[in-house]
């Protein structure tokens, strides 16, 4: 342990600690969540820990009330994007208040959830819940999403699951019940290397890239012509791009190995499974004329992101709940994703609120106001009162 865990009160000390360890995705977040586990223990409340296969990384669950299923989720994840050549005008792990913002990575993406809920501990303590209230906090969410999927594994494995679940990425406190889904993987070409003179040799992985990232520039057109329509998002289609590409070593050597990363960001009704078994379709030219020269050779497919779309109903009970506490007339579409969509596969009604801007996510100084926060631990309150509390 490097910090002690005292029981505040405040979400914005509690949001002082939390942004004070450094969960870029690429390190360990165990420092971080054995301090929530002290700042449990001091008040109480059991939880759990499970893991995925890398050494320090961990979800945490905890329960207040009713050791049991059902009841009212909270989720948000822990860790946070790279700081790596942006311009700070501060420390990024040190939490800065100036005119009503606090500054710092992850305090709106989405430590400020976090540490909302953690606040809201001893005031849900007193209560009488005749229904669990459950905090969920995940690993990895900004990279895979794979922390979800362990934590849900875990949870259902153990009985546990929550009936009802509020995932509070920033929406600047209002609901939003659809997302897109986003499946990514890299595309590894392999050929053989030869000199350029004698380029008849050798089979270009890049000449071979070139063509299937054409294709891929053709199916983003065609989503864009003629895909499904889902209104509310925007765009309002599936999208598809190739954003990251690289091949070759030196001018005058045929280039023997390429790669490229391709995503897409499906509305729901659509099947990524099916948009990816077209590509690899398309593909297959490529990849047969590469494979004669070796078994070595081809279209080689990692996974890098399957992460599933988000629908509920504009008429479901827990949309219809999270209007009346934050006041808002509809639930909203976005396109980006979130663990949401995991939980939902899993069996949990699940909507996505939660206080900030996601403008500022991601940013050099990234900021939350304090007046969402404030919003925020009003909106706890209020759930777990209409859901968990005996009347």
């Amino acid at each position: 342990m490097n910090q002690s865990a005292q029981p505040v009160a405040s979400t914005i000390e509690i949001l002082r600690k939390l942004v004070s360890f450094d969960t870029t995705s690429r390190h360990p977040n165990a420092p971080l969540i054995e301090w929530i586990g002290d700042y449990l223990n001091a008040h109480g409340v059991p939880f759990t820990l499970s893991r995925g296969p890398e050494d320090g990384k961990w979800n945490l669950h905890a329960i207040l009330g009713t050791q049991g299923a059902g009841g009212l989720a909270f989720s948000g994840h822990v860790d946070c994007v790279p700081v790596d050549g942006q311009n700070w005008s501060s420390d990024p792990f040190t939490l800065r208040e100036q005119d009503g913002k606090l500054y710092g990575r992850g305090a709106a993406d989405m430590k400020g959830f976090v540490a909302a809920m953690l606040a809201a501990i001893p005031r849900w303590r007193r209560q009488r819940l005749n229904k669990p209230v459950h905090l969920l906090i995940t690993f990895d969410e900004e990279i895979t999403c794979n922390g979800a999927r362990y934590l849900m594994d875990d949870i259902i494995g153990r009985g546990l699951r929550p009936e009802l679940c509020v995932v509070g990425e920033p929406t600047m406190m209002t609901p939003v019940i659809a997302h897109k889904g986003r499946l990514a993987l890299r595309v590894n070409i392999v050929g053989r290397a030869a000199h350029s003179s004698h380029p008849e040799q050798g089979a270009n992985a890049v000449h071979a890239m070139g063509r299937a990232i054409a294709i891929v520039a053709d199916e983003a057109e065609r989503f864009a012509r003629e895909g499904l329509r889902v209104d509310g998002f925007s765009p309002p289609y599936t999208t598809m791009q190739a954003g990251l590409a690289s091949g070759g070593a030196i001018l005058n050597i045929v280039p023997e190995k390429a790669s490229f990363d391709v995503e897409w960001r499906c509305v729901p009704g659509d099947k990524a499974s099916q948009k990816l078994a077209r590509l690899q379709h398309f593909f297959e030219p490529f990849d047969e004329a590469l494979r004669q020269y070796g078994p070595e050779c081809g279209f080689f497919y990692e996974p890098l992101v399957d992460l599933p779309p988000l629908a509920l109903s504009q008429d479901h009970p827990l949309t219809e709940l999270v209007r009346q506490v934050t006041g808002s007339n509809q639930a909203g579409f976005v396109s980006y994703g979130t663990e949401a969509g995991i939980y939902q596969q899993a069996g949990m009604a699940s909507i996505v609120c939660g206080p900030g801007d996601i403008a500022q996510a991601h940013k050099p100084d990234e900021w939350i106001a304090i007046s969402q926060l404030e919003r925020c631990d009003d909106f706890l309150q209020e759930m777990v009162r209409r859901v968990c509390v005996l009347s």
